[in-house]
């Protein structure tokens, strides 16, 4: 196993660690020990049937193709992520990217706390462990059971094709 070490530009952002333990390991201490604890929080509210690998570079919370085969690059569907950037950490929460109720829940929460935001569709970066909010992360992981994450991937991979079939008649 080759381990990734920081190089004068940073952090690489993506990982050849093939356990979350080796990618953890590889991280220095201050962002292990932080991605270790926003990890604990996302363990101890993912709905059952997702389930934690390495995958994409980061540690991945996803379904697994045994529970949704057809997927449309034939990796399992990213539930949430968690990784180590050059300049920051992120955790990505689909749930929220997946619902503009949940997306707007989670933002009027995060804002409330005081804390800095930065955030992308799915992506809440994070420079140290104090920025970000483990107990409205742990909500928004909680509040989409894996029934209702894959109602809302059906929906909108049944979009993308209509809008395809719309653009080629």
């Amino acid at each position: 196993m080759q381990i990734q070490r920081a190089t004068a530009y940073g952090w690489p952002m993506h990982s050849d660690a093939t356990t979350v333990e080796a990618y953890l390991a590889s991280l220095p201490d201050d962002r292990r020990e932080a991605l270790a604890q926003v990890r604990k929080v996302i363990r101890a509210n993912l709905p059952k049937g997702i389930v934690e690998a390495m995958n994409w570079g980061m540690i991945a919370y996803e379904v697994p193709l045994s529970t949704y085969p057809d997927t449309y690059n034939g990796q399992p569907l990213a539930y949430a992520g968690l990784a180590s950037q050059k300049n920051h950490m992120s955790v990505y929460l689909m749930g929220i990217y997946g619902s503009e109720a949940l997306r707007a829940r989670f933002e009027e929460e995060y804002v409330a706390t005081g804390k800095r935001m930065d955030i992308g569709k799915a992506c809440v970066r994070f420079r140290t462990l104090d920025d970000l909010p483990l107990e409205v992360v742990g909500r928004a992981i909680k509040a989409v059971t894996l029934k209702q994450f894959l109602a809302m991937h059906d929906e909108a991979a049944s979009l993308r094709k209509s809008k395809k079939s719309r653009a080629g008649a």
